[in-house]
């Protein structure tokens, strides 16, 4: 009885959802798995929590895109987005998504952590913009191998890039990630351009490496099922950029 019980519930749900359904035995939209990855996070380049809301609306619209609705935010976190960061979306609200609850990342909650509508529009948060076109890096990864580069690659990448992404295969897989070229402008303590590693859903907790300059970094070897990977490069020196392959073993 409780099986029936499941499964009538299991079919209730996807007949509501229509789309919804298991791929590589990940739970995801099809129709939306694309457009979602058009949803991206983004921080002023003096760091976390600097953009007021007309900042931020001018952030998103500087790339082409727009604020993020509520609905294009949660269909994002349905497909793995998630990102323990307040930012500015659609209205003037602000909050962030996630698909697991942490001690610094949702108290408890799962879901959109949505502050409301925000009155005083000079509070400073990030944003989460919409973009699916013209967004040249990151997004939220599920195949079970891709290869990643920064923007532009072959050629140099532009100056004032923060791409996030975020691998998410099946539980019980691990990823390997693979260096294959690299390039990101020299600095003694990679400030200026670098790509972070996080063996994490997140870039808050799971740090696994900074890096920068020409020596192409070891293999990383996550401990789950998620990494975070960000690439950021400041207003001034580029270089050639860097070629990735993620893949995934049980």
């Amino acid at each position: 009885m409780q099986l029936l019980a499941l499964l009538c519930t299991v079919g209730l749900l996807l007949e509501e959802v229509h789309t919804w359904g298991f791929r590589n035995g990940i739970f995801h939209n099809s129709i939306w798995l694309e457009q979602a990855a058009g949803v991206y996070h983004r921080e002023s380049r003096k760091g976390r929590y600097q953009l007021t809301y007309k900042a931020a609306k001018a952030v998103c619209k500087y790339e082409g895109g727009h604020l993020a609705t509520y609905e294009q935010l949660e269909a994002a976190r349905k497909i793995g987005f998630h990102v323990c960061s307040a930012g500015w979306f659609d209205q003037g609200r602000v909050g962030y998504p996630i698909v697991k609850s942490g001690a610094n990342c949702g108290l408890g909650k799962v879901g959109i952590i949505d502050y409301g509508y925000r009155l005083n529009k000079s509070e400073r948060w990030d944003v989460y913009c919409y973009n699916p076109k013209s967004k040249e890096c990151g997004g939220v990864l599920t195949e079970e191998q891709r290869i990643i580069h920064s923007p532009g690659f072959p050629d140099e990448y532009q100056d004032q890039q923060i791409c996030y992404w975020h691998i998410r295969v099946r539980l019980g897989q691990k990823i390997r990630l693979h260096f294959m070229d690299f390039d990101v402008e020299d600095d003694p303590a990679c400030l200026a351009d670098y790509l972070e590693v996080y063996d994490s859903y997140d870039d808050v907790s799971g740090f696994a490496g900074r890096f920068c300059g020409d020596s192409l970094p070891d293999d990383i070897i996550s401990t789950g099922n998620v990494m975070t990977l960000k690439f950021l490069s400041d207003a001034s020196v580029t270089a050639g950029g860097f070629e990735l392959q993620y893949s995934v073993f049980n």
